[in-house]
């Protein structure tokens, strides 16, 4: 879909039109899945991020202020929404240093290229924390300053976070690589 028909589409959306909001929702649902998913722990809970999104979406539009593109607007919003769903349920993000994951059995492909969603697999199989730094960083953009404001966690925290992951990550690539 063009900016010129989105646009026209989210104007609809903001006037209440239910058929517009269910279009764009259509439009867009599968994308913003996906960024739902790298944040959840499996996909029901992705399913629940990616619908609360959409009602803040459509109940917050007005606050939409055309200064960067809607997709971006809305995928952060979903980011979002991912962080306030796992501080409402308690989850800790944040794992002590002295707990070990056990690395789960995974298939070795025969190609010697991981494929993305063989990489979005290992992703999301990080610890909740990890992950979430991870994503933040690594994939959305952000810096550690704001991951830190995000999260209320200090600048520190997200660097070890990250660091963290990065080796969990690659301790599980190299396990993978062995085995195959």
């Amino acid at each position: 879909m063009d900016n010129m028909n989105l646009d026209t589409l989210w104007n609809a959306c903001l006037a209440g039109n239910r058929k517009a909001q269910f279009q764009l929702y259509q439009t867009l649902s599968g994308r913003m899945f996906s960024v739902c998913l790298r944040y959840a722990q499996h996909e029901s809970e992705a399913e629940e991020i990616l619908q609360a999104g959409f009602i803040k979406v459509f109940t917050k539009g007005q606050l939409f202020d055309n200064k960067g593109s809607l997709e971006g607007w809305i995928r952060k919003i979903m980011v979002n929404t991912a962080i306030e769903l796992h501080r409402d349920r308690r989850r800790h993000f944040f794992e002590p240093l002295t707990h070990d994951y056990p690395m789960a059995d995974s298939r070795a492909e025969s190609d010697e290229n991981l494929r993305y969603k063989d990489l979005l697999a290992i992703v999301t199989e990080l610890p909740i924390g990890y992950r979430t730094v991870f994503n933040l960083y690594v994939v959305e953009g952000y810096s550690h300053k704001e991951i830190a404001q995000m999260l209320s966690i200090s600048e520190g925290s997200s660097k070890s976070q990250l660091s963290r992951a990065r080796q969990w990550l690659k301790e599980k690539l190299l396990k993978i690589e062995h085995i195959g």
